[in-house]
């Protein structure tokens, strides 16, 4: 394949995503003990959310309960929460506490199995075979993505940098392009 149809190829990819608009996200940070001055997850993935010229509209500091988690991703991604994406972190390694893995999974409509694939796999060139030990997940809850991330601001980093915020647009292209997504009371349509 030539330079130029890889090119191509990638303009098409990637065609429908200016379409998308302004994207408003929410940061949920799953804790029993984080304070909004000492979450240092949420601050980097809001600083990362804001660097990409996305919007963050909502954040939180969740605690380690299952029932909670639920109510705050159902509140989040339902129809006029004004969110196109919806990222938490925290809450997804083997401890007794971390349940964010099993609280949010089942809401999922659909997996984004790739995205834990690929979390996964960074992270292993990062920090080797403990990378085995993260749940990071993802998936679509009426037709939101959610994505589920360790709290550590080097996770939270590679999952965004790498992973969420290149794609995301795209991803909102393709749901809402399928009508799988829905629009907001932001002028989003279903394209």
């Amino acid at each position: 394949m030539s330079t130029g149809e890889g090119t191509r190829e990638q303009l098409a990819h990637h065609a429908a995503d200016a379409a998308v608009g302004a994207l408003r996200l929410g940061v949920v940070t799953v804790s029993d003990t984080r304070t909004a001055a000492d979450d240092l997850g949420g601050v980097e993935a809001c600083g990362r959310i804001g660097e990409a010229g996305f919007l963050v509209m909502a954040r939180r500091i969740v605690p380690d309960e299952a029932d909670l988690l639920r109510e705050s991703a159902r509140e989040l991604t339902r129809p006029g929460a004004g969110l196109d994406a919806l990222v938490f972190t925290g809450g997804t390694g083997f401890s007794a506490r971390d349940v964010t893995a099993e609280a949010i999974s089942p809401l999922f409509d659909r997996t984004i199995d790739g995205f834990g694939e690929l979390f996964r796999m960074l992270s292993f060139a990062e920090i080797g075979a403990a990378a085995m030990l993260s749940r990071a997940t993802a998936g679509l809850i009426g037709g939101v993505p959610v994505f589920l991330l360790p709290g550590s601001p080097a996770a939270v980093r590679l999952g965004l940098d790498r992973l969420i915020l290149p794609e995301l647009r795209h991803l909102l292209g393709q749901l809402r392009k399928d009508g799988r997504g829905r629009g907001h009371e932001h002028g989003h349509g279903h394209g």
